[in-house]
């Protein structure tokens, strides 16, 4: 007789699957910060009443004030600043190329204040060809950028003591700098530490840059 076998348990349903859980809510994006009005700002009140005319607009922007002057007046600010403000040290010049925007330029100063600890930009719109004053006499500091931004950008600075290029040489095809200047560069037939400059590749004998720099 054939042995009696137990049937096997049934199989215990399978569970249905769990709903997948909602995807959690995306924070909101960060609140952008605007510029503000900076016109009544005590260092921007001290100019302006200092240096009458002077000052285009003001704003400030991550708790930095940015002064816009006008380029005829760029050196008598800087003199304000230094002696009446203690912004003492003139961190750098430098230029922005709007190319299609007249005036072409802003020539862009930054001053920093060791007992403020904190600093300004100042900036003046340029257009191409004009000259900017030179800072030069009121910021030591200054006699190399401002002849940096000439050399990159072409803006001359009127009453600079020494104001010939720094970076390329006397008679370089153009400013580096300008947004229509190649981005592949151009070829100035100039080797790699030559004993003898081709014609128009690179500095000459009677080149003033080989003087000593000032």
């Amino acid at each position: 007789m054939a042995e009696e076998t137990t049937p096997p348990p049934e199989a215990a349903p399978t569970p249905a699957p769990a709903e997948a859980a909602a995807p959690a809510p995306k924070p909101p994006p960060p609140k952008k910060v605007e510029a503000t009005d900076a016109g009544s700002h005590p260092w921007v009140e001290s100019v302006r009443r200092e240096v009458p005319d002077a000052v285009v607009s003001a704003k400030e922007f991550a708790k930095q004030v940015t002064v816009v002057v006008r380029r005829e007046r760029i050196a008598q600010v800087a003199r304000h600043l230094k002696d009446a403000e203690d912004f003492r040290y003139c961190v750098d010049v430098t230029a922005v190329d709007w190319r299609d925007r007249q005036p072409r330029f802003d020539v862009v100063y930054h001053f920093y204040s060791f007992s403020k600890n904190d600093r300004i930009r100042v900036k003046c719109a340029v257009g191409d060809g004009e000259e900017v004053p030179s800072i030069s006499e009121v910021f030591l500091a200054a006699n190399w950028p401002e002849r940096e931004t000439f050399d990159m950008f072409g803006i001359p600075f009127a009453g600079h003591p020494d104001l010939r290029r720094i970076l390329t040489w006397d008679g370089f095809h153009g400013h580096p700098l300008r947004k229509d200047f190649p981005v592949e560069g151009i070829d100035t037939g100039a080797a790699i530490y030559p004993e003898e400059w081709p014609e128009g590749g690179g500095p000459s004998l009677d080149d003033p840059n080989l003087k000593v720099v000032s």
